[in-house]
């Protein structure tokens, strides 16, 4: 079998030329051969016993030749054999016929008396048989779906296409000449099409699938159905994710170009595919309010957050786009990244700094006039923060009260600032400067009406860096175990890109110092999602139930400052808006006069290191912070 792959290899490197040459030879031998045959009926003998300088041998030996020139014209060697169909059978079976033709003409001149017509018949059928199976084989040993079963078939993955309407038929024919993938049938939740056969293919319910991906050794499903919602495809993927097999769908149909499937269209299942839930369509006017032809700068530019912001931005053609960033890395990616997708003459200036430097702030505000801010800059790791908590304040608050006093005395038009879910009754560090750094705002908002600020909350956006999902797939890919806190941790999620276009829109509608909530969608339990991305890989949990699985999920116990359940909303005073994903909150905050004295001891508390003071004063800005475990007050006693 080796020796005949290696054979095989070898012939589909030669040239079309050499190709064909070969095709002539094995041509001229069957020809040969079938004339020498026919002429040992004819002359009732067999051949090997006549006078080689018999005329009629000599003529069988000759006259292939003249085949290989019909042959020729009728087109035979200009086929690409692997894609041969039926007009080139049809072909074949018009030059073994003119072949024949000339034949039978030759033995009238000839006046050979032994031939009968039945012996022409017989010749004809002969030649006609070899001729379209030898290019019939040469097909199937080139041909990638048989030449891969027959040769190649264990590194082939069997599949099941899930979907039999157009999408699905399409992408099965793709998959007929796949060298990757070996379909075994198609899924449909149809009863209509259940035990039906669709091209040679059987259809299975989805009642079976356990069976059939046990008996068919079943490695992916390929869910060709583009024009369903997000939560039927959810759904779908909900069906699937109990087994073990990598799922890969195609894009939705206006990602589709001209209707065209192929096996290129197929991506893996990724984890915003779970959240399930259908996007509303954005407002433009919204959108483009408070960037279209202005002066726009984000802080934090290349973050998750920010840099995605600016992608987004850059499309809705502002005069300007500043990209605000303190870690040269990120800024060089995010300026080099958005250079290559510009389509329209916007000026971009990427600016080293950081937001504690309020001398750098101001002279770029000012400098360019700036219109718009988007305030992403800000330390997110709870963790990391609750280690270094007086950075964290430093950064979070200051920076925060630094951009925004600076924005009032540049006369920015606006002023939108990121904030988080962790800001809701926070029990970390982090969570309480980012409620501190909202406090500032309304407080700022109403002292003053010149620039227009306004809050955006929501919690995690999937694969941001602070995420569980880019931990999740790196462990998958070592090979586990998949690290999870708790069992009873839930998350809300939301897709990156969908977060940014909900701020942009949010951040239009601000009068000045609300608060606007994303609607994030129902929770995610975090032990459901690790199982959910183990088994999308293909690969089965680990546990008591299945020791013999691939992936553990370990559970390791709540990081410091880290609570089972986030939240959105502190009260209750929530209003609709013009989009039903972001909501209106009116919450309780502090005047400026009484919050600028407790920002001034909090200063003094960093500058000091004084980190008991810092809580002190973090708990009476922020009322609803309660520090969470008693190791927060073990790192705040040793930062002392």
């Amino acid at each position: 079998m080796a020796k005949f792959q290696s054979l095989i290899l070898r012939l589909s490197k030669i040239s079309r030329t050499g190709k064909q040459v070969i095709m002539m030879l094995i041509d001229y031998v069957l020809i040969a051969s079938i004339l020498l045959l026919m002429l040992s009926i004819w002359l009732g003998d067999v051949f090997i016993d006549l006078d080689i300088n018999n005329n009629l041998i000599l003529f069988s030996l000759v006259f292939p030749i003249v085949g290989i020139f019909i042959f020729a014209k009728f087109g035979l060697y200009r086929v690409v054999v692997k894609w041969i169909g039926f007009h080139a059978l049809w072909n074949v079976m018009q030059a073994v016929s003119m072949f024949t033709l000339i034949i039978v003409l030759l033995v009238f001149i000839l006046d050979i008396q032994s031939v009968h017509v039945l012996s022409v018949v017989l010749g004809w059928m002969l030649l006609l048989m070899a001729i379209s199976a030898l290019r019939i084989s040469a097909k199937l040993i080139f041909d990638d779906s048989f030449s891969l079963s027959f040769i190649k078939n264990n590194i082939r993955k069997n599949v099941l296409v899930y979907g039999a309407g157009d999408a699905g038929i399409q992408l099965m024919s793709v998959l007929t000449h796949s060298q990757k993938y070996k379909p075994v049938g198609f899924i449909d939740d149809s009863k209509d099409l259940e035990g039906n056969i669709i091209r040679g293919i059987n259809v299975f319910s989805i009642n079976d699938i356990a069976e059939i991906i046990s008996n068919h050794k079943v490695n992916e499903v390929l869910v060709a159905m583009p024009s369903i919602s997000r939560s039927t495809r959810l759904s779908i993927i909900e069906k699937l994710d109990r087994y073990p097999v990598i799922v890969r769908i195609l894009p939705s149909v206006s990602e589709l170009v001209e209707g065209k499937i192929g096996i290129t269209d197929l991506r893996k299942v990724n984890i915003k595919d779970l959240l399930g839930r259908n996007i509303a369509a954005p407002n433009k006017e919204l959108l483009g309010k408070n960037i279209a032809d202005k002066v726009v700068l984000i802080t934090g530019a290349g973050g998750s957050i920010g840099s995605e912001l600016c992608r987004q931005i850059v499309f809705l053609k502002p005069k300007v786009l500043i990209l605000y960033e303190m870690n040269e890395l990120a800024l060089y990616n995010i300026e080099k990244e958005l250079f290559n997708i510009s389509v329209h003459s916007i000026d971009i200036y990427p600016i080293l700094g950081s937001v504690n430097n309020k001398n750098r702030l101001s002279d770029v505000f000012k400098r360019f006039d700036v219109d718009t801010i988007y305030h992403a800059a800000a330390y997110k790791h709870v963790p990391m923060v609750e280690f270094n908590n007086a950075e964290g304040v430093d950064n979070n608050i200051f920076g925060t009260f630094n951009c925004a006093q600076v924005a009032i005395d540049a006369g920015v038009e606006t002023f939108v600032l990121i904030s988080t879910d962790k800001a809701v009754r926070p029990t970390n560090t982090m969570g309480a400067t980012k409620r501190s750094a909202e406090l500032i705002l309304q407080a700022l908002s109403a002292k003053q009406s010149g620039t227009k600020f306004s809050i955006v909350r929501f919690g995690n956006v999937l694969g941001s860096s602070g995420s569980v999902i880019p931990l999740f797939t790196q462990q998958i890919k070592a090979g586990g175990p998949v690290t999870v806190t708790s069992k009873e941790i839930i998350r809300y999620f939301m897709t990156t890109p969908e977060a940014v276009e909900l701020v942009i829109q949010a951040g239009s509608m601000g009068r000045g110092g609300e608060v606007f909530v994303l609607d994030m969608g129902k929770p995610v339990l975090i032990k459901d999602l690790a199982e959910k991305m183990i088994h999308l890989s293909g690969l089965e949990v680990r546990d008591e139930f299945h020791p013999d699985g691939d992936i553990e999920i370990k559970y390791t116990g709540l990081r410091v400052g880290e609570k089972l359940y986030e939240e959105l909303l502190i009260g209750n005073n929530v209003s609709e808006t013009d989009n039903p994903l972001i909501m209106r909150v009116k919450e309780d905050m502090i005047e400026w006069d009484e919050l600028k004295p407790v920002l001034d001891e909090l200063s003094d508390a960093i500058n000091s290191n004084n980190q008991e003071k810092l809580r002190k004063l973090l708990i009476q800005i922020v009322p609803g912070f309660q520090p969470q475990s008693k190791i927060s007050d073990i790192l705040y006693s040793v930062n002392s």
